[in-house]
């Protein structure tokens, strides 16, 4: 019989180097013990959206509706959709190439690029192609990450967790979507909604104690999936369930949502998540510098900064201008935030993704 070393059976011992505090002016309590070698901080940011502005007046003439009706409603104005031979891949690299440039990082030097994206131009993504034409010659790993409007945090902290456990040293995480091609352009209850765009983030390797991903609270609910959903199904199939080969074609649905059970879902879950990240970074609410949710609607932004008790003034928003982008809407609206001066080398920001699945999942981070 084979025995295992007895390395193999005893639990891991860390060096005392690799545990660490987070150390801020904003801790209300002592955070949780950290176990990596190096930390990771997010440089450089950039986004792209399509050249067709589709306002809640053009909906109108296809749906019975109005701008007050849609803004009353979802706070959103206008959005940018996919057309005339623009694709997601893209608006990917021009937002990717952004954030190389401001963080003066060469796309030779990119380790791993990370796609977090639902409605990829491939059925099996786009992050080598996306490699290719960025021009990283090494080849680096490039994989999607599928989780709707949760999947920028999540690739976010899949990018933490290469630099941290594995080394690496430049991760480009991308955020973007085209939810335009799965929605029903007659449901005015979704198609009010949704835009097209993409966001990118450079996360970089750091010293440890400038770490700058603070904490991180991930979640998921199987259950909620009836309540928003793009199911796949088969084209012209029989009720009758018969057996058939060669099977037919199989396409998505366009968008299935309950609108009311989604905002629920929302508000009961969301600012307990967010209130688990602060709690395990050692930061209060009332202490952080910015709250960026995704942009899915401002009633929902502002029901969940109301349960916080964090002022309108301290919430992100430009959902009036683009709408619901899906995985593209956090690093949309950080890009435009720290372009603009909003957002401030060394800020924390709370930031929280929700949506299909049902996902949701909430980080605290410092930027720059």
């Amino acid at each position: 019989m084979y025995l295992l070393p007895f390395s193999l059976l005893s639990p891991p011992i860390f060096p005392s180097k690799l545990v660490c505090f987070s150390a801020h002016n904003h801790a209300s309590q002592s955070p949780l013990p950290r176990l990596f070698s190096q930390g990771c901080k997010l440089v450089g940011c950039g986004s792209a959206v399509p050249t067709l502005e589709i306002t809640n007046d053009d909906l109108a003439k296809i749906v019975d509706t109005s701008d007050e009706w849609i803004n009353a409603r979802t706070g959103i104005h206008k959005r940018r959709i996919l057309s005339g031979g623009e694709n997601l891949a893209s608006l990917s690299i021009e937002a990717a190439r952004k954030a190389l440039e401001m963080a003066k990082v060469d796309p030779n030097d990119v380790d791993l690029i990370l796609v977090c994206s639902s409605t990829s131009d491939d059925l099996f993504g786009t992050g080598p192609q996306i490699s290719k034409q960025l021009g990283c010659k090494k080849n680096p790993a490039a994989y999607n990450i599928t989780a709707a409007c949760s999947g920028f945090i999540l690739g976010l902290i899949s990018a933490a967790s290469h630099i941290r456990g594995s080394g690496f040293q430049n991760v480009l995480v991308i955020g973007t979507d085209a939810v335009s091609r799965y929605v029903d352009w007659t449901d005015r209850s979704s198609c009010i909604l949704f835009g097209d765009a993409a966001g990118a983030v450079l996360v970089q390797a750091c010293n440890y104690e400038e770490d700058g991903l603070l904490s991180f609270h991930l979640n998921s609910d199987g259950d909620g999936y009836r309540h928003l959903n793009a199911a796949c199904k088969e084209e012209g199939a029989n009720d009758n369930n018969a057996q058939e080969f060669p099977p037919k074609k199989y396409s998505y649905s366009s968008i299935h949502m309950n609108g009311k059970e989604v905002f629920k879902f929302v508000i009961r879950n969301v600012p307990v998540s967010i209130e688990s990240a602060l709690e395990k970074a050692g930061i209060s609410a009332s202490s952080i510098d910015w709250l960026l949710l995704h942009q899915a609607n401002q009633r929902i932004m502002d029901a969940v900064a109301n349960k916080l008790e964090i002022p309108s003034e301290k919430v992100i928003s430009n959902v009036a201008n683009y709408g619901n982008t899906s995985a593209a809407s956090i690093p949309l609206a950080l890009d435009e935030s720290v372009r603009s001066g909003k957002i401030k080398e060394g800020q924390i920001i709370a930031t929280s993704g929700f949506g299909a699945g049902l996902t949701w999942a909430s980080a605290v981070f410092q930027w720059g």
